[in-house]
């Protein structure tokens, strides 16, 4: 008898030869995606703050331009005004007064002055009333406009500000207790809302103070009106504690009745032209 033939039959193990790794690829996708998703929800709820950060690090990853977010620090915020830059503040600050369509008549009673250890801004009122009603603390359009231009300027750095109010030694002759104490904090928190709805933040606020006449700028004539003064300060941010100022800390005032800086250097004059005294 003939021999039968052998016949071998192969068999193919599994049925996932012909899908290979295909959905290896789908399952990464789909949780890259649902990750995506998770973020951007996350931005959504976080603060104005954290997405300004956000976005300025991605429009300037290399940390050279001067949006929220893309400094070195990556801090999220703008850098503190050093004391070399102060006077640019100072300069800035100027620029931004000339717009006063009133200058003429107030260059006279703004002072700037970049000391060792801040940049303290003087509004200093007359025997009218530069800044303020005659003996109120609401505040007039003069003042209104200057506050509001200064407070757009100073809420872009995050350097602490400090407020005081001061009048002369001429007692307050309204009804009641009310007295110059109450004068001058009152034109200081005045001054300070003022500034914190046109563009200071609440936290850029450090203290509101008024002193009554303890403080005058002419110790020679207490009654000169130049003593009803708002004092801005823009106090130094550094590392260093013995490089702070106390905010509110007045130089002591010479004989001649003008108050000088503590330090060597000093620089001082009102926006626009310089008058002779």
């Amino acid at each position: 008898m003939p021999t039968p033939p052998i016949i071998i039959i192969k068999k193919k193990g599994g049925h996932g030869g012909h899908h290979g790794g295909a959905w290896k690829v789908a399952y990464a996708d789909f949780v890259t995606a649902m990750m995506a998703l998770f973020i951007v929800l996350w931005l959504m709820s976080s603060s104005k703050q954290t997405q300004l950060a956000i976005s300025g690090y991605f429009k300037d990853p290399s940390g050279t331009g001067n949006k929220l977010g893309s400094t070195v620090a990556g801090t999220g915020e703008a850098p503190p005004v050093p004391k070399q830059d102060m006077a640019k503040l100072k300069d800035q600050l100027q620029k931004t007064i000339q717009k006063i369509n009133d200058l003429d008549k107030l260059k006279k009673n703004i002072e700037m002055t970049v000391t060792a250890e801040d940049l303290r801004i003087e509004l200093l009122e007359s025997e009218k009333g530069t800044f303020f009603e005659s003996g109120s603390s609401k505040l007039n359009n003069s003042g209104q406009e200057l506050l509001t231009l200064m407070a757009a300027e100073l809420g872009k750095v995050p350097n602490h500000i400090s407020v005081e109010g001061h009048t002369d030694a001429k007692p307050f002759t309204g009804a009641g207790n009310y007295s110059n104490w109450e004068l001058s904090a009152d034109r200081a928190n005045a001054a300070r809302r003022l500034m914190q709805l046109a563009g200071l933040r609440g936290d850029q606020v450090s203290q509101v103070r008024g002193f009554a006449d303890q403080r005058l700028r002419n110790l020679k004539d207490p009654l000169d009106p130049a003593n009803r003064r708002i004092s801005i300060i823009v106090q130094y941010m550094s590392g260093s504690a013995a490089e702070t100022q106390p905010p509110g800390a007045d130089a002591k005032a010479p004989e001649d009745g003008k108050p000088s800086a503590a330090g060597p250097k000093v620089e001082s004059e009102t926006p626009g032209k310089k008058d002779a005294k």
